[in-house]
C-alpha cells in the first residue's frame, strides 16, 4: 500500500471533515442572532426574525411577540392554558412559551363522539355493495351514521383547533416542548412566529367516507398541524413535524381502502404572504406542505401575487410527496435536505403559475429511486432547478426529469431571482449542517 497516498487522502478527510465542523458552528452562531437591535439577544422567546431571512423579513419583517410587556407572557403545561393565552384580550405583541407536551385530545376521540354515534353502524350502511360507488353522502339526514359522523366531526373541530392573534409568538421550552393533536389556525392575522415545538399530527378522529372519490371511494380527513391562511409575516423556526404514534402505516383499512386519518403538516393558503419555513423537520407524513389549496379561478384571484414563501435549512426525512406543492407563489427552497423513504412519490410538486427556485439542495434517494421522480408537474409552470445533489452527486433535476418522464416536460426558468437569503452552503454540505441543526429541542 502507498502510505504516502494513504496519508495524504486521511489529510483531504480531515480538513474536509473540519470544514463541515466549521460551517456548524457558524450556522449555529448565525441562527442564534437576532436582527441588529432586537430585545434581549440571549432570550430566545424574544428574537426576531433576522435581516434577509428569506420571505418572512420582507417590509415590515417579523417580530412576534418579541415586545411583549411582562403580564403578557405566558408559560403554560396544558391545552386549556394554551387556548386561554391565545384568548387573551387585544393584539398588543404576547409571547405563550411551552412547557411539556401539550396534548390537545388527552381524553381520546370518544371524548369528541356525539350521543348515539357508531362507527360500526356507519360502516355497514355506506358499505360499497350496500350503498354504491354513484352517491356522496351529502344529502344524508342528522339523524343518519353520517348525519351523527358530521355532529362528532364538528365537536372535534371546535376542541383541537387554536386561532394565534397577531403579534404573537409561540415557544417551546427545552427540548422537549409540543403539541400533540392540535391544529394551529394561524388566519388573518399579521406577524407570527412559532418556534421550538414539536407537532404531532392531529388525528381526524371522524374521517368521512365518500363514494364517489375515484374508482373505489376514498376517506378524507381534516386538520393540518398548522395552517397558514391569509396571513402575512410568519416565521417557522427550528419545529418538528410528524405522525409521532399514529403513522399512516398502523392505519387500517375499511371498504378496501386505507382509513386516512391525517391531512397535512404545514398548509399556507387563502392569500398568505411573507413566510419563512427555517431549520425545521417534517417526517413521517403523506401530504405534507401545501402551498394554495385550488386551482379554481376564485381562488387564485387572492392567490396570484401572494403565497411567497422560503424554505431553508429544512430536513424532509420518510414522506411521500408535497415537500412542498405549489401553485401561484413565488416559493424559495435552498440548503434543505431530502431524505426519501420507501414510499416516496417526489418532493417538488409544479402546480398552476408556481414559480418555484429550488437550489444547493441535497436529496438522499434509496437504491433504485431516480433523481427524475424528485420534480413532479401538475401545471405548466417554470421553475428553477441548479446546484442540487443527490446521493453526493450533482444532478440537473430538469434535464433528468424530462428526459425520463416524457409526458411531463418542464420548463426551466422560474422568471425571478431570490436574494432573501442568509448564507448558502454548497449543496455537499447540506445532509450533516441541516440533520445537526434542524428540529425542535436543537435552538440555541
Amino acid at each position: 500500500m502507498n502510505t504516502s497516498a494513504w496519508h495524504g487522502h486521511a489529510t483531504r478527510r480531515a480538513v474536509a471533515l473540519a470544514g463541515c465542523t466549521a460551517l456548524v458552528l457558524t450556522l449555529t452562531a448565525a441562527t442564534a442572532q437576532a436582527r441588529p437591535g432586537h430585545h434581549h439577544p440571549r432570550d430566545t422567546a424574544r428574537q426576531t426574525l433576522p435581516a434577509n431571512d428569506g420571505w418572512a423579513s420582507h417590509g415590515t419583517g417579523t417580530t412576534g411577540g418579541s415586545d411583549a410587556a411582562p403580564e403578557r407572557v405566558y408559560t403554560v403545561t396544558t391545552w386549556a392554558a394554551f387556548k386561554a393565552a391565545l384568548a387573551v384580550e387585544g393584539t398588543a405583541p404576547r409571547i405563550i412559551k411551552v412547557k411539556g407536551t401539550v396534548d390537545a385530545v388527552s381524553e381520546g376521540c370518544e371524548a369528541f363522539a356525539a350521543p348515539g354515534y357508531d362507527f360500526d353502524a356507519y360502516l355497514e350502511k355506506y358499505a360499497p355493495e350496500v350503498w354504491g360507488l354513484d352517491t356522496d353522502l351529502s344529502a344524508e339526514p342528522d339523524g343518519s351514521p353520517e348525519g351523527l359522523r358530521r355532529a362528532s366531526a364538528a365537536r372535534q373541530d371546535q376542541a383541537i383547533k387554536a386561532n394565534v392573534p397577531a403579534n404573537t409568538t409561540i415557544i417551546g421550552v427545552g427540548r422537549d416542548a409540543g403539541i400533540k393533536g392540535a391544529s394551529l389556525q394561524i388566519k388573518g392575522v399579521d406577524n407570527v412566529i412559532v418556534r421550538n415545538l414539536t407537532f404531532e399530527s392531529p388525528v381526524d378522529c371522524f374521517p368521512q367516507w365518500d363514494p364517489t372519490d375515484g374508482d373505489q371511494g376514498n376517506w378524507n380527513s381534516e386538520y393540518d398541524s398548522a395552517v397558514v391562511y391569509g396571513s402575512t409575516h410568519v416565521w417557522l423556526d427550528h419545529n418538528t413535524f410528524t405522525d409521532g404514534e399514529h403513522p399512516d402505516s398502523a392505519a387500517p383499512t375499511h371498504f378496501g381502502m386505507l382509513y386516512q386519518q391525517h391531512d397535512g403538516q404545514l398548509d399556507i393558503v387563502r392569500g398568505a404572504d411573507h413566510v419563512t419555513a427555517s431549520w425545521n423537520v417534517f417526517t413521517e407524513h403523506d401530504k405534507t406542505i401545501l402551498i394554495g389549496n385550488s386551482d379554481s379561478e376564485s381562488t387564485a384571484v387572492g392567490d396570484r401575487g401572494h403565497l411567497r414563501t422560503t424554505f431553508h435549512h429544512n430536513l424532509f426525512k420518510d414522506l411521500v410527496e408535497r415537500a412542498p406543492r405549489v401553485r401561484f407563489g413565488q416559493v424559495d427552497v435552498y440548503n434543505n435536505h431530502f431524505v426519501a423513504g420507501e414510499d416516496y412519490a417526489y418532493s417538488f410538486g409544479i402546480g398552476k403559475e408556481s414559480q418555484l427556485v429550488a437550489e444547493h439542495n441535497a436529496f438522499t434517494l434509496p437504491e433504485g429511486v431516480s433523481p427524475a421522480k424528485v420534480l413532479k408537474k401538475w401545471s405548466e409552470a417554470p421553475v428553477t432547478a441548479a446546484h442540487n445533489r443527490v446521493n453526493g452527486r450533482g444532478v440537473d433535476l430538469i434535464a433528468v426529469h424530462n428526459a425520463e418522464i416524457l409526458a411531463e416536460t418542464l420548463r426551466s426558468g422560474a422568471g425571478w431571482t431570490p436574494t432573501l437569503r442568509t448564507q448558502v452552503l454548497p449543496a455537499w454540505a447540506v445532509p450533516l449542517v441541516v440533520d445537526h441543526g434542524a428540529g425542535a429541542g436543537r435552538l440555541r
